[in-house]
């Protein structure tokens, strides 16, 4: 399986058959590694409905005809616009022919841009055997250490820039209760009120924890 960063929180999971999509914030982000008109998905993920998460959604998967996977009244939305989705709450689990996808708690305000209120949340994929968990636009709080109980994570994708979410000292904090294999710093430097020393939070976390930090320029890829 190979990781992708896209810019922002947006990553591309594939094996070169399917790909799944997180978060596709992709036109208007100053750091996106790929156009919405050039990726594929078979399925898409999101944590919620911010214009800088939701982003390209419902062109891409009108054009490739995914399959999203959103808490139930971001589906809502979604699946009026003519899309095929999954419309599980916090706790919920989707189950794919490439995996599975579960809705854990995020603490972070959510509004889509069309208005539709819905609580924001991360996801724990599995994606053929390996992984993944993406914490969403979360604060620290304590149950992130619940996120995957009873499973080894090999990445979480932790996010570092502060002012919208934790900050990257807080973000040290979420890496030893994750206790991930490989941590992933993400939503930092796209905007001014985000930019952050990704790699002073690299030596903080591999001071302090157990967990191997990888920084991705957008673009670049991960083979956990």
């Amino acid at each position: 399986m190979e990781l992708r960063f896209l810019g922002h929180a947006a990553f591309a999971l594939s094996d070169g058959a399917t790909t799944v999509l997180i978060d596709p914030f992709l036109t208007g982000n100053p750091r996106a590694a790929a156009s919405a008109d050039e990726l594929d998905a078979t399925t898409i993920l999101l944590t919620h409905g911010h214009a800088d998460h939701i982003g390209d959604t419902v062109a891409i998967a009108k054009r490739t005809g995914a399959t999203v996977v959103a808490v139930v009244e971001l589906a809502n939305e979604i699946g009026g616009e003519g899309v095929d989705v999954r419309d599980p709450n916090l706790g919920g689990t989707e189950a794919f022919e490439w995996g599975s996808a579960k809705l854990v708690p995020a603490w972070h305000t959510a509004v889509s841009p069309s208005g539709t209120a819905h609580i924001a949340a991360g996801l724990l994929v599995d994606f053929k055997g390996t992984t993944v968990y993406h914490l969403g636009d979360t604060c620290l709080f304590s149950d992130l250490q619940l996120a995957g109980r009873g499973r080894e994570i090999d990445v979480a994708l932790v996010p570092i820039g502060g002012h919208y979410t934790m900050d990257r000292h807080d973000a040290v904090e979420a890496a030893r209760l994750v206790g991930a294999k490989t941590v992933v710093p993400i939503h930092y430097d796209t905007f001014p009120p985000i930019a952050t020393d990704a790699q002073a939070y690299k030596a903080d976390v591999e001071a302090q924890t157990g967990s191997q930090v990888v920084v991705l320029a957008p673009g670049e890829t991960l083979s956990p």
